[in-house]
């Protein structure tokens, strides 16, 4: 099938699936005589997987060690189990950052309780004096570790 058949049957752009191709997460397509690609159910198989792991927030790191464990089906499952196990603790961290930033912005809200001139605002003024604390480091999506 053509790029763009593929693309309409998996639901993402031509632009993605390439970008796949490119960074190896999906195997190279044959060439017909005329040089198109010709794509098959297999490759759907594999981007459709992508695409949903691309949902669940996983990194393409993590996609291509999924998709590895794929390429070997008598392999154990130990390795996609580290692989999730890892992911959902990284999005408890990012939840937790989340939280934390949430409590910051009440608090930072809560500096102007009636309309006044942006010289007088609480916020402006907590904002200006760095009043929220510390910023929280973002969590990395990189790799396995999560930074």
């Amino acid at each position: 099938m053509k790029i763009g058949d593929l693309a309409q049957r998996v639901g993402i752009s031509v632009e993605t699936i390439r970008f796949y191709e490119q960074k190896g997460l999906v195997p190279p397509p044959s060439r017909t005589s005329g040089n198109f690609r010709n794509y098959t159910d297999d490759h759907a198989e594999r981007l459709t997987m992508i695409r949903h792991c691309r949902a669940l927030d996983m990194s393409h790191e993590e996609i291509q060690v999924l998709l590895g464990c794929l390429d070997q089906p008598d392999a154990s499952c130990v390795t996609v189990n580290t692989i999730l196990d890892d992911h959902i603790a990284h999005v408890a961290h990012r939840i937790a950052d989340l939280r934390q930033l949430e409590r910051r912005l009440v608090a930072l809200r809560q500096r102007c309780e009636s309309p006044a001139a942006v010289e007088n605002c609480g916020i402006v003024h907590g904002l200006a004096e760095h009043e929220t604390g510390a910023l929280p480091h973002p969590h990395s999506h990189v790799g396995l570790a999560h930074g």
